[in-house]
């Protein structure tokens, strides 16, 4: 099998998975039904990932690389401070409303029983998110003369509290009421008394 197979046939479990993540929520993915919905046998599976943890992990890696990529676009594309949150935070919502599947995975929901690295992958995936919140926030007091009300941590942490309880709303309804509904109308109201302007110093 050429390198190009190798990587087609990985791409096929990886988007079989995720497809039957989204349309068996709350079923326990088994590799014989992967095997099944894949077309081959469980060996061949076995070939291209060792064990069910590295499929999954395969899936969390392409959150990853996705969303840091396009993360790092916007950072590029705006210095405004504001613009460049809203911008992260829709991302995180439409990325997740597109992959419903891989949704139930950062929710945790598809990693009932498996192994605690997958859990902490997760959650090292949003910590980043919020960390490079933080890094836009502290840097808008020096671009842009703006602090937000709340210190750092709580202010990042409030951002990803609104969008994580979108998506958990998203994966509880079974992908019906979806992340990005009414986004538009709250995220004004979220921010408009979120950063502050700090009156200049008297010498």
């Amino acid at each position: 099998m050429t390198n190009a197979n190798k990587v087609s046939r990985r791409q096929q479990i990886l988007e079989s998975l995720a497809h039957m993540l989204e349309t068996n929520p709350g079923a326990r993915i088994t590799t014989a039904a992967l095997a099944r919905e894949v077309g081959v046998s469980e060996a061949a599976l076995y070939r291209h990932f060792p064990s069910k943890s590295k499929m999954f992990e395969g899936l969390i890696e392409f959150v990853e690389e996705t969303l840091f990529s396009r993360i790092g676009l916007v950072l590029s594309d705006t210095d405004v401070a504001r613009e460049r949150c809203e911008k992260i935070l829709l991302l995180l919502l439409t990325f997740c409303e597109r992959n419903p599947g891989i949704t139930r995975i950062l929710t945790g929901h598809a990693l009932t029983g498996e192994t605690e690295r997958l859990h902490a992958r997760v959650q090292q995936l949003f910590e980043r998110i919020e960390t490079q919140l933080k890094q836009i926030l502290r840097e808008a007091e020096i671009r842009e003369g703006l602090r937000p009300q709340l210190p750092l941590s709580a202010a990042a942490c409030l951002l990803m509290a609104a969008v994580e309880g979108r998506i958990a709303q998203f994966v509880r309804s079974e992908f019906k009421r979806k992340p990005t509904e009414f986004w538009a109308e709250q995220w004004p109201l979220l921010v408009r008394d979120f950063f502050y302007q700090p009156m200049a110093q008297v010498n």
